[in-house]
């Protein structure tokens, strides 16, 4: 974490602009302004707070909604007058229901993979008829863990005996039933960048 005091709150006249990123899938999905109490706040709690410039009061993410965000790290730009706040978040970034603030568009790369389990967890909720993800949750654990064996063992043969494209597609189904299982028992891929986030600062500390 950051030491506030080293922040330069002079230049936003007591606020800094904190640019709220997936912690898993480095999607941006807002743009808040934090004071030193709001930072102090979020450092303290776990949960990101905010200073609301409409309502000039502190904050917190999703206090209405639900839709919270869990901190998992804080960092500042070169010139210590804005903020890079790492989170786990809970449910769509934007009121509008949307995964990000700044529009549907999931983005480029992993950012898809937020609105992705998004529509999984939907699913899920809804038990919406007729859908593919709410007939493997209806048997969920079991049918959607044989989901994951049957297509990891396809995703290695097409890795020994086919073509980089058909590798590319087993290897899509692969994750695609995997999330479906994390999310089964309430957990997604940031909880596994988790587990790799700590492992690999567990053998970096050792020494070489």
């Amino acid at each position: 974490m950051i030491d506030e005091k080293t922040l330069d709150w002079k230049k936003g006249d007591g606020l800094i602009p904190a640019i709220i990123q997936d912690a898993a899938t480095r999607q941006v999905l807002m743009l808040g302004y934090m004071n030193a109490e709001a930072l102090a706040t979020t450092i303290k709690s776990g949960k990101v707070h905010f200073f609301s410039r409409s309502k000039q009061r502190l904050w917190k993410k999703g206090e209405t909604s639900g839709n919270t965000f869990k901190l998992v790290n804080l960092a500042a730009d070169c010139d210590s007058d804005a903020l890079l706040v790492e989170v786990k978040p809970k449910g769509p970034a934007c009121h509008t229901g949307t995964v990000s603030c700044f529009g549907d568009d999931p983005g480029p790369g992993l950012g898809f993979l937020a609105h992705l389990r998004a529509i999984i967890r939907k699913r899920k909720k809804d038990k919406t008829k007729g859908s593919y993800v709410g007939s493997l949750m209806a048997k969920a654990p079991k049918r959607p863990a044989q989901k994951v064996g049957e297509e990891g063992v396809e995703v290695a043969m097409a890795a020994v005996s086919e073509s980089k494209e058909a590798l590319a597609g087993e290897a899509a189904d692969l994750l695609f039933h995997l999330m479906v299982l994390l999310e089964s028992r309430e957990l997604g891929l940031e909880d596994v960048v988790d587990v790799l986030r700590n492992r690999h600062a567990v053998r970096a500390s050792k020494p070489a």
